[in-house]
């Protein structure tokens, strides 16, 4: 179960939070003005924006495996070179959802394998950049050779209505990754998130219900999220489950190679990250990566990641688990899987 995070990380931090602290439930009053001005400024950070520009980055160096053929070697991973080899394709698969669940730590952790080339920042194709069209699309890919796998991840892909048959309409066979996490503490984390790039904003109890502890705002978008059943519905409209791999946030922190594991063997890719790639960074409070090949130190997400949550009263966390509960029970059904949230 979930507590509220006076220490813990985000969830795209890969981390959970810890037991709520305080006691005082009422809000503290503030000028209208003053709560319309701070709420203008969450909505310009939370919520969905334009088509990003979307930058082609370098992918780190591959883990150490088996050597590969002359003619597979790239130059620099990640850039475009016009002459190159292999060519751009659209993705065989992608990292749909969800935020602050740690989507970017699975994506950093795999573009270890030799074998996945993966488009480093957000396209949000699917969701605000459709009109660019598919050719736009593929041309943001990295080069791929036969036999290697093209990803990207965007995780607002999950929530957004029209992704669903947009990318079935790219390919039926698309293969799909949601890493899922408590909804309380991936609730806590988004908020902590836009509370760093907002200071002032209304407390979290005062966003997550309405009229003070009154019913839980759905219309907020940090809860609206972690209702994962009513979202995986819509995809279920266009893809079987079988093209689903649903990661557990939580076990990506205390099991890194476990989780990566399971998502090579959905790509039918060879096992190369393993354990043996991973320690656990105290500090931080997730896993980081150890030093690869011709690298100076070992590597771990930004500082943006791990950042300490706010504290949020128990009897709010509490509200929100008892809230969450059906549609997680749901969630477990669907999936057949049992994340132990409840």
């Amino acid at each position: 179960m979930a507590g509220s995070g006076g220490q813990g990380g985000g969830a795209g931090d890969l981390q959970g939070a810890g037991p709520g602290q305080g006691t005082a439930l009422r809000a503290p009053r503030a000028p209208l003005a003053l709560i319309a001005l701070l709420l203008g400024a969450y909505c310009l950070f939370a919520l969905p924006g334009r088509c990003p520009s979307v930058a082609r980055t370098p992918a780190p160096v591959p883990a150490p495996a088996e050597p590969l053929h002359a003619s597979r070697r790239l130059g620099a991973p990640g850039l475009p070179v016009a002459s190159g080899p292999g060519r751009r394709r659209f993705p065989q698969a992608l990292i749909v959802g969800v935020k602050k669940g740690g989507t970017r730590a699975l994506l950093e952790f795999l573009r270890l394998h030799p074998d996945v080339r993966a488009l480093g920042s957000e396209p949000h194709f699917f969701d605000r950049c459709y009109d660019r069209g598919l050719a736009w699309y593929r041309g943001l890919m990295p080069r791929t050779l036969d036999g290697q796998i093209t990803m990207e991840k965007t995780p607002s892909y999950f929530v957004t209505q029209e992704a669903p048959s947009r990318i079935h309409g790219m390919s039926p066979d698309t293969k799909l990754i949601v890493v899922v996490r408590n909804p309380v503490t991936r609730a806590i984390s988004d908020y902590a998130q836009t509370l760093s790039k907002t200071p002032g904003l209304p407390s979290f109890r005062a966003l997550a219900f309405r009229h003070g502890l009154g019913p839980v705002d759905t219309a907020w978008s940090a809860v609206r999220i972690g209702l994962y059943a009513q979202h995986l519905d819509n995809w279920l409209r266009y893809f079987p489950l079988s093209h689903f791999l649903f990661v557990s946030g939580e076990r990506l922190v205390t099991d890194p190679a476990g989780e990566v594991g399971r998502v090579q063997d959905f790509l039918g890719l060879k096992r190369v990250v393993t354990d043996k790639h991973f320690y656990f960074n105290a500090t931080k409070g997730f896993p980081c990566l150890k030093k690869a090949q011709g690298s100076g130190r070992p590597r771990c997400l930004g500082k943006s990641k791990g950042r300490p949550h706010p504290r949020v009263p128990e009897a709010v966390v509490q509200r929100l688990q008892a809230f969450y509960r059906p549609f997680n029970r749901k969630f477990y059904q669907m999936t057949g899987q049992d994340f132990g949230w409840d």
